[in-house]
Order: C-alpha cells, then sequence, then structure tokens
C-alpha cells in the first residue's frame, strides 16, 4: 500500500471517531523519517485508545501489516508508526507544547475530506 492510501485510510478512522484538530502535513521532500504526520486531539485515555484501535482496524481490514502502535499509557501522546506514515495523538496540553505544526511549518498541510 502507498503512503497517500495509508495516510486517506488513518484519516478516515480517525474522523469516525470525532477527533478534534485533525492535520496532516506533507513530508515529502522534507525528510526521511515519513512522508506524512497525522497530528489529531484526544479528549480522554479511551478517547486516545478507540482511535489508535480505529486505526489498526482500518489498515488490517485493508491488509496492511508491519505498523507499531506506541501504547497509550496516560493518553497524553499516543504514537501510531506506520513507516511512511507516523500518527500522533495528544491531549490537548501535550499538543500544544510540543507544537508539532511549528517545528514542521515548512511542510505543507493537506486539504482533508469532508467528514462522513
Amino acid at each position: 500500500m502507498d503512503s497517500q492510501k495509508r495516510m486517506q485510510l488513518v484519516v478516515q478512522a480517525l474522523q469516525a471517531k470525532k477527533a478534534q484538530d485533525l492535520l496532516v502535513l506533507d513530508l515529502q521532500g522534507l525528510t526521511v523519517i515519513a512522508d506524512y504526520f497525522v497530528i489529531a486531539t484526544t479528549t480522554s485515555v479511551p478517547n486516545a485508545r478507540a482511535m489508535g484501535d480505529a486505526v489498526e482496524e482500518a489498515l488490517r481490514k485493508a491488509g496492511d501489516k508491519g505498523y507499531h502502535f506506541g501504547g497509550v499509557g496516560d493518553g497524553s501522546w499516543t504514537l501510531i508508526d506506520l513507516g511512511d506514515v507516523v500518527v500522533h495523538l495528544f491531549d490537548s496540553e501535550h499538543r500544544d507544547f510540543y507544537k508539532l505544526e511549528r517545528l514542521w511549518a515548512d511542510a505543507p498541510r493537506i486539504a482533508l475530506p469532508e467528514e462522513p
């Protein structure tokens, strides 16, 4: 599966779980870390778990394997490393603290499809 399709599956899964402040940064040509960062704000530990589970289920249903899920822990920052797509699920306090959008300000933002 190519990185754009993987990113789209992730976005759809997160939108279905009502992710807040969903943002996709296109890192292609800027770094070898990943092609896309998907960033969203969670409202609670159960919300972070539900979002992570939704991403995992969407990828599994699409036959995509070979990814690593970081633990939700206290829910402040969950990292889902899909290789070419990296998903960051933050609570609002940690998202504001780390400000990945500002750190990667040179990265174009991908327009997101309307929520289903």
